[in-house]
């Protein structure tokens, strides 16, 4: 017999569904680049496509993995059709046949345009390129991750860790993309965090996983572990220099959050017990310190920087606050999780998305719910990922 809590998750999956179905897929779907290939790299804040810009890689690689992983749970032929199209147009276009690896970006036209090498950026590529493997079986997808991970095990990887930015030859350029509030960082969470994500990805779909795929994972949550996360203020560091050194007084609650529940994800499938118990704990205080620190009004704030709380409400930091506390409600059977998840999907539902016509999500709102009209709805940073993973895991979670 199925509990009461039961059928609200699955009310939430159902809800989900529609979310997938109504507002971000044919959204998405609509921005399909029919002459130069991939999908248009950006619509500013009145829904004007500005097809002659630059396509961002992490975003077209972002929308392969996003159609690739729709595909696979509704079996819609349009759906694979356009996790092809991105498919073709990343490989054909977006990857450094001279040093290897993807670049920043290309042109409208698919022409390399900013040539920098991020870690970020091979670690999205192979993310996608895994997923797209898992729905088509091209031996071509899987020979492309498998040289992403060899690429980023040994271009960007030192013995510290992994470092970020380089020009198109991976010599060594400043971490001007990847950095913010006023400095520029050697290492940062967010990048270690999404190669741990692609490395997961790859031992989940790879058809035999290497042990150097679960080594490289095992020594990244030592790392989280053991530089990354302060006990002591019960957060994540975000930017450091190369001995790890915090150069910022910075709390990331979007990212808190989503390390939570990302992080134990990938620990179910390396099935390390004492590691995951470690990891499962520190993930634990990171969920309920966010909750306890940023959960307000029904939504996550964004982030805190020396004491003071930025209170604009984020799209992404929405999304995966309801999968973070989604996460810690299955780990600790608090109620209240549970609601707060409940509460900040619907918070999205009447804030976050858009209801113009040809729109979908604001990228966020003011804290009184006006949306924030400096950015675009497209962006290389403004993609289904978030959004479209919220959903995912809340229907694989529920039945419907």
């Amino acid at each position: 017999m199925r509990s009461a809590e039961d059928n609200r998750i699955d009310l939430l999956a159902l809800k989900a569904k529609t979310v997938l179905d109504k507002q971000i897929a044919p959204f998405w779907e609509a921005l399909k680049d029919k002459d130069f290939g991939g999908f248009y790299g950006a619509m500013d804040f009145d829904l004007t496509v500005r097809k002659t810009a630059d396509k961002g890689v992490i975003l077209q690689s972002r929308i392969l993995w996003f159609f690739s992983e729709l595909a696979m749970l509704t079996q819609k032929k349009s759906h694979t059709a356009a996790a092809k199209h991105a498919f073709r147009f990343i490989t054909e276009h977006c990857f450094d046949d001279v040093f290897g690896g993807v670049y920043w970006s290309v042109t409208h036209d698919g022409k390399p345009s900013d040539t920098t090498k991020h870690t970020y950026a091979q670690s999205f590529a192979l993310y996608a390129l895994t997923s797209y493997y898992a729905l088509s079986r091209d031996e071509k997808a899987l020979a492309l991750s498998e040289q992403l991970f060899e690429l980023i095990e040994s271009k960007c990887r030192d013995n510290g860790g992994y470092l970020e930015s380089f020009g198109r030859d991976w010599k060594i350029s400043p971490n001007d993309k990847l950095s913010e509030n006023n400095v520029i960082a050697e290492r940062t969470m967010n990048t270690l965090l999404h190669v741990f994500e692609a490395y997961a990805n790859l031992y989940r779909y790879h058809p035999e996983p290497s042990a150097a795929v679960s080594e490289a994972m095992t020594r990244i949550l030592e790392t989280f572990i053991g530089k990354v996360y302060s006990p002591e203020k019960r957060r994540l560091e975000v930017f450091f220099n190369r001995t790890y050194r915090s150069l910022v007084d910075l709390q990331s609650y979007g990212h808190d959050i989503e390390t939570s529940w990302l992080l134990d994800d990938g620990c179910r499938m390396l099935g390390s017990f004492g590691l995951t118990q470690e990891i499962f704990k520190m993930d634990c205080v990171l969920a309920e310190s966010v909750y306890e620190r940023a959960f307000a009004e029904k939504s996550l704030l964004n982030e805190c920087e020396k004491g003071k709380n930025d209170t604009d409400r984020i799209w992404w930091v929405q999304s995966e606050a309801v999968l973070g506390f989604l996460n810690q409600w299955e780990k600790t059977g608090e109620e209240k999780y549970l609601a707060a998840a409940e509460d900040i999907f619907e918070y999205i539902q009447t804030f976050i998305r858009d209801d113009r016509t040809g729109s979908e999500w604001y990228w966020g709102v003011h804290e009184d719910g006006s949306p924030m009209d400096e950015h675009g709805i497209v962006s290389d940073w403004k993609c289904p990922y978030h959004s479209g993973r919220m959903c995912f895991e809340i229907i694989r979670r529920g039945r419907i």
